[in-house]
C-alpha cells in the first residue's frame, strides 16, 4: 500500500487549506449596503449624495455638512433567507445537499454627527458591513470544502467634513476594522479508500485588525440636486491560527504527522476591496424624489488570497480564486406623504464577482437584484423611527468543485443552489438635539 511522502502530504495540505481561505458572503460578495438604516429600504439608491441623517457617514461623510446640531442614529437589522444546495450525477460524495444553508444573521449599528459650526463637522460610526456566515449540515456532500463559516468585519470610524461653500462639501473618515474570521470543515479519515472511520474535523478561528480612509465630495447643483462621490480604501488583513485537526484515524494521522501540518500555524493575508460609488438626489416637487447610485467593487484583488505555513518545511503562495470586479446600479424614490411620513422605494442590480466556472461551496456568489422599501415617521420634533425591509434574490447558482488528491480520485462535488433568495429587515431612531 502507497502511502504519502512529506512533499505530497504537504501538497495535499496546500489543497486542505485551500478551503480555508476567509469565506465570502451571498449576494455579489461580502461589502453589505444593509446596515440597520433607511439604506435598506432604497437599495442603496441616492446612498452618496441623500446627506438625511447621521447613517450618511457609512455612504458618503461628506453628507455630515448638511446636519444641524448633534443627532444619533441606531440602528438594528436581521438578515436570513433560504439557500439550498441539490446535488446532481456528477457528485461523487455522500451526504446530499444538506438543509438551508443560510443562518439568521443580527446586525447592529450606531452613527453620531455634531455640528462645531457651519463649515466644520465630527462624527463617529460603528457599523459591520463586511460579510455574512454560511451554515451547512455536518455530513452534507460538500463537507470536505466546508460545513459551516462565518467571515465579519466591524468598523469604527472617527470622522470629520468641512463645507467649503453652498455648493461643496468635503469628508475624511478614518477606518478602524476588525475582522473575524472562523471556519470549520470535516477530514476524510479514510484517504486510501480504504475503512469505514468516521470522519475527522479541523476548525480555523482567527481575528486581525485593518486600517483604511473613507473619502466623501458632495455637490450641490441647484437648490433640488445632489450629487455625491464616496470612496472607500482597501483595507488589508491577516489571519494566524494553529492547524488542530480533531478525531483523526491512525491512518490520517500518521499523514499529518508527516507533512508536519499538527499545530502548523496558518496565516491568510486578505484585501477587504476599495471601492467607489457616484449618487444622485434631485427634489422633483414637494412631495417626490429622485435617486440613483453606481458603485463599483475592487474583488479581483480579494481573490488573491496569501497564505503561509509554517510547518516543516514552510510554504508561501497565493491562492487565486478568479474573482472580478463587480458593479452595482440602483434607482429609487421618495414620496413625502405628510410633515410626519416619508415612503422610500428602490430597486438594485449587482453583477457577480466570480463566472460560473469559478463558483465554489466555500463562496456561492452570484449576481442579484434588490428590492426594498420602507417609511421615515416623526415620533416628534426631534425623534423619529425608519422601518426598512428589503428582498434580494439570486437565482440559481451551479457549482462543480473538485479537489485533487494524490493518492485517491479527484473528490468532486456538484450540483446547483436553485432559488436562493435572502431578505433583510431593519429599524432604526433617530434624535436630533
Amino acid at each position: 500500500m502507497s502511502t504519502f511522502s512529506p512533499a505530497l502530504r504537504l501538497a495535499s495540505g496546500a489543497c486542505l487549506l485551500a478551503a480555508l481561505a476567509p469565506l465570502s458572503a451571498l449576494a455579489s460578495g461580502l461589502i453589505l449596503y444593509e446596515i440597520g438604516t433607511d439604506n435598506t429600504g432604497l437599495a442603496n439608491a441616492g446612498a452618496a449624495a441623500r446627506a438625511q441623517g447621521p447613517s450618511t457617514l457609512a455612504s458618503n461623510i461628506a453628507g455630515m455638512s448638511y446636519l444641524d446640531g448633534t443627532q444619533i442614529t441606531a440602528g438594528a437589522q436581521l438578515i436570513t433567507g433560504q439557500v439550498n444546495f441539490d446535488t446532481d450525477s456528477s457528485n461523487n460524495l455522500s451526504g446530499g445537499g444538506g438543509h438551508n444553508a443560510m443562518p439568521l444573521s443580527p446586525g447592529a449599528s450606531l452613527f453620531i454627527t455634531h455640528a462645531l459650526n457651519e463649515q466644520w463637522h465630527v462624527g463617529f460610526a460603528n457599523y459591520g458591513d463586511f460579510g455574512l456566515g454560511i451554515d451547512y449540515s455536518d455530513d452534507w456532500a460538500g463537507r470536505y470544502y466546508l460545513q459551516n463559516g462565518t467571515l465579519l468585519g466591524l468598523t469604527l470610524m472617527p470622522s470629520l467634513s468641512f463645507k467649503a461653500n453652498e455648493q461643496w462639501s468635503f469628508g475624511l473618515g478614518l477606518r478602524a476594522l476588525y475582522g473575524l474570521s472562523e471556519s470549520e470543515l470535516a477530514l476524510d479519515n479514510n484517504p486510501l479508500g480504504i475503512g469505514t472511520h468516521p470522519d475527522g474535523s479541523l476548525e480555523y478561528k482567527a481575528d486581525d485588525w485593518g486600517f483604511g480612509v473613507n473619502l466623501g465630495v458632495l455637490y450641490q447643483a441647484t437648490p433640488a440636486t445632489r450629487v455625491g462621490l464616496a470612496y472607500t480604501s482597501a483595507i488589508d488583513l491577516s489571519f494566524s491560527d494553529k492547524l488542530d485537526p480533531k478525531g483523526l484515524s491512525a491512518v490520517e494521522q500518521n499523514l499529518w504527522n508527516a507533512g508536519g501540518l499538527t499545530n502548523a500555524k496558518t496565516t491568510l493575508d486578505m484585501q477587504v476591496p476599495q471601492t467607489l460609488t457616484v449618487s444622485l438626489f434631485h427634489q422633483l416637487d414637494s412631495a417626490w424624489a429622485l435617486l440613483a447610485s453606481a458603485n463599483w467593487q475592487d474583488w479581483s484583488r480579494f481573490g488573491e488570497i496569501g497564505l503561509d505555513l509554517d510547518a516543516r518545511n514552510p510554504t508561501s503562495t497565493t491562492l487565486d480564486a478568479n474573482y472580478r470586479d463587480s458593479w452595482h446600479v440602483s434607482l429609487g424614490t421618495q414620496y413625502q406623504h405628510s410633515q410626519k411620513l416619508r415612503w422610500n422605494l428602490g430597486a438594485a442590480y449587482d453583477s457577480s464577482p466570480v463566472g460560473d466556472q469559478y463558483r465554489t461551496v466555500t463562496n456561492p456568489m452570484g449576481e442579484a437584484w434588490r428590492l426594498g422599501t420602507g417609511i421615515d415617521y416623526a415620533l416628534e420634533q426631534d425623534l423619529s423611527l425608519n422601518l426598512s425591509y428589503e428582498f434580494i434574490w439570486m437565482g440559481d447558482m451551479a457549482v462543480q468543485q473538485s479537489k485533487a488528491l494524490p493518492i485517491s480520485d479527484p473528490k468532486q462535488v456538484s450540483g446547483s443552489y436553485e432559488n436562493a433568495w435572502m431578505q433583510a429587515i431593519s429599524s432604526s431612531l433617530t434624535w436630533r438635539y
